[in-house]
């Protein structure tokens, strides 16, 4: 059931609600009034009995025919007296109204042989509480008539917006994110129709900055796998066939001492190299350190190899009571504080970073801060800044970058610690 039958339904209730109501208080204001009036009626009947058995010409019709509420009838010949009501309602609203000894007529035999019957007729009663009804509920149906039709009008108006509301999320539900609604109508439908904007304009953006990242990360990751095969081919597969190469000819030398020695330390010196470069390649794919130290060592020695190799000068601060974390709280933050060292190389230009990792109460806070060129926050973040805020939200933290020019790149994380 749509909401404007269902708001008709409820006025219609309403209505009926009230119309019984005002009803039910005429029918007790007109039991009153019908009493007083009846009780008149009565005493008239009576004073018209005595009278007619003493004057019966005094009952002529042209004197009784406007009398109120009294109905005199000349009875004819074997005539018998019906002084019930008619049927229908007139006859529902007589039962209610008046009392059967009310009804009652009194029939009399006249000196002059004529026959008479005088009684309280309650038809000019029931005609104005008939007349009163009628009024009541004929203004009752006008006043619930506009009522309704002035609900459709502004319901309808109002349903009009959510029509329209209504097919633009089923176009947004279908994949449809460029639609927009018309900024017109009512103050309320403007701003419907702004807030939908802008919620559908960032849905857009957040769907295309999603295609780009994604593209982004599937370049980043074939990049990986080709820097990888490189790896493995060129530097250690090199290192492999020159040890073959020269285990096979330490068969050949084992009378000559001098190139017997040479050729072990060839060895050693290859198994060293390629000792090195399997500990490279498996320190970029993952911080082993973390596994066998704890999460302070393994920072500083992060801290250390950035510095050694990129020849910045960077301090570090550790809490001396720091939590234990899960082995996926350590990696995201191991990773993070990684991404921020290396944000710092390729476009801070600085010369000093200062890093705190400190613990407050229930809560940790990583701080990166360096002393370089600074520059305005980017409205869409690159691929970088896109894994540190995913970084942050998978430990349920609140990532803040700030950076203003000449005055460097800030990184704030505060997130709450595992339970």
């Amino acid at each position: 059931m749509s909401a404007l039958w269902r708001i008709n339904l409820w006025v219609c209730g309403f209505f009926a609600l009230v119309a019984s109501a005002c009803t039910a208080l005429l029918l007790h204001q007109a039991l009153a009034d019908v009493e007083r009036e009846l009780q008149s009626a009565e005493a008239v009947v009576h004073y018209l009995s005595e009278t007619a058995e003493r004057d019966p010409a005094s009952l002529q019709p042209r004197l009784t025919a406007s009398l109120r509420h009294v109905r005199v009838h000349w009875l004819g010949p074997g005539e018998t007296l019906n002084a019930s009501l008619p049927d229908g309602l007139d006859a529902w609203l007589g039962r209610l109204l008046f009392a059967e000894a009310r009804r009652s007529a009194q029939v009399l035999d006249l000196p002059d042989g004529r026959r008479v019957s005088i009684a309280v007729d309650p038809r000019d009663e029931l005609d104005e509480v008939w007349d009163s009804l009628q009024q009541l509920l004929s203004l009752c149906a006008l006043a619930l008539a506009l009522s309704l039709l002035t609900i459709r009008w502004a319901v309808r108006r109002g349903m009009g917006v959510l029509d329209e509301l209504l097919r633009a999320l089923q176009q947004v539900c279908a994949g449809q994110l460029n639609v927009r609604l018309r900024s017109a109508g009512s103050p309320e439908a403007r701003q419907l129709a702004l807030h939908f904007n802008r919620m559908t304009g960032a849905l857009e953006q957040a769907r295309t900055d999603n295609t780009q990242l994604t593209q982004t990360l599937m370049a980043v990751q074939e990049q990986e796998r080709n820097h990888l095969a490189q790896t493995l081919h060129d530097d250690l597969g090199q290192y492999l066939a020159g040890i073959r190469a020269q285990a096979c000819l330490l068969r050949l030398v084992t009378d000559q001492p001098q190139l017997l020695t040479r050729t072990v330390a060839q060895l050693e010196d290859h198994c060293d190299h390629l000792q090195q470069g399997f500990r490279a390649l498996v320190h970029d794919l993952y911080p082993v350190a973390l596994q066998h130290l704890p999460m302070a060592e393994a920072f500083a020695m992060l801290v250390t190899q950035w510095q050694a190799s990129h020849g910045i000068d960077c301090r570090l601060r550790v809490s001396a009571d720091l939590p234990t974390l899960s082995g996926a709280s350590k990696t995201h933050l191991y990773r993070l504080l990684q991404e921020a060292l290396t944000n710092i190389v390729r476009h801070a230009d600085a010369s000093q970073v200062h890093v705190r990792l400190q613990h407050y109460g229930s809560r940790l806070r990583l701080w990166v801060r360096d002393n370089g060129r600074g520059a305005p926050a980017p409205q869409r973040p690159g691929v970088g800044l896109y894994s540190m805020y995913e970084r942050a939200r998978c430990l349920g933290g609140e990532l803040k970058i700030l950076s203003h020019p000449g005055a460097g790149w800030a990184l704030a994380l505060n997130m709450p610690l595992e339970a």
